[in-house]
């Protein structure tokens, strides 16, 4: 007997007047927002300008919606390019189908490009945003439950989420959340990520390495548990071992790196240390001059004011 489980929506889209807004676009914007405000407020605290995230995010959101998708459909290409299918559904992304190796993969091109363009270096771009994108990736999850998509097994747990979708040969009933798994275990991401880097003092790349690591760890799992069809290899899903060689990599480089370059950039954006410097050097010129006059230099507002002497 069910006694309680999660309710599918009856549908991914409401539309405002003629305008529609689906459920799974709408999650991956919010989601997006979210890494660039992030990302923007650990970069100042690192030294950098605001609003370079977001200038750098112009070229890696697009690339990595292009890689996902890519990755999705490559890895999934019997959805649309077997008999009886559409080759043109390829094409419609807001119906879900987004692969994260392949925005990882592509967006960081992007970024790369983003980086290049500003001088900045991008292993500390990617520390700024690490655990931005994976509170991007848990936020963007809930777009699979707009769509019913990405559940488990069945399962009569108080948790469960219920289908009711019978499209692409769905049976409707109650079926582990692998979304909400993967959304929870992504917030934890985040917070590991933000904790190890104040512990620990992270930089060139680490950071990054540190979530790409921990996302595989339980995406691995994860990946697991689901039951819609996918390519398997060796008894494994082409996902996991997708998720078991990335995490090797980000193991490998966070060691490598670790050992090379300890510590973190002291600058990691030239033009805004090079500003803070001009305006040091301009307060200075200041003082010199007024010495050189005879003139009193404009008192420092950081001093203490002289007490007045009482009477």
């Amino acid at each position: 007997m069910e006694l309680a489980f999660i309710p599918s929506p009856s549908r991914g889209v409401v539309h405002l007047g003629p305008i529609p807004l689906r459920g799974y676009a709408f999650c991956i914007i919010i989601g997006v927002f979210v890494a660039v405000w992030l990302g923007n407020k650990r970069w100042v605290a690192r030294g950098g300008q605001p609003g370079t995230i977001a200038d750098i995010a112009v070229w890696a959101v697009p690339f990595g919606l292009v890689g996902g998708r890519l990755y999705h459909v490559i890895t999934d290409y019997q959805l649309y390019f077997s008999d009886g299918r559409d080759w043109v559904d390829a094409f419609k992304i807001w119906e879900g189908g987004l692969g994260i190796w392949g925005a990882i993969a592509l967006g960081a091109v992007g970024a790369w490009i983003g980086c290049r363009r500003r001088g900045i270096p991008l292993p500390a771009y990617a520390d700024a945003v690490a655990p931005g994108i994976a509170l991007a990736q848990a936020i963007g999850r809930w777009g699979n439950w707009f769509n019913q998509e990405l559940y488990g097994k069945a399962t009569d747990l108080p948790w469960a989420v219920k289908i009711t979708s019978t499209t692409d040969g769905r049976v409707p009933g109650t079926y582990h959340p692998t979304f909400l798994y993967e959304s929870l275990w992504c917030i934890g991401v985040a917070v590991l990520v933000i904790w190890a880097d104040r512990r620990f003092n992270l930089g060139h790349g680490r950071a990054f390495a540190l979530y790409v690591a921990s996302y595989c760890a339980g995406r691995f799992w994860i990946e697991y548990m689901r039951v819609d069809e996918a390519h398997q290899v060796l008894g494994l899903r082409l996902n996991n071992w997708t998720a078991l060689g990335v995490f090797l990599l980000a193991v490998l480089y966070f060691v490598l790196s670790a050992r090379s370059r300890p510590g973190r950039e002291e600058i990691v954006e030239p033009a805004a240390s090079g500003q803070a410097d001009q305006e040091s050097t301009e307060a200075v010129d200041s003082v010199d001059t007024a010495e050189a006059t005879g003139d009193d230099p404009a008192p420092d507002p950081t001093e203490p004011k002289p007490k007045a002497d009482k009477v």
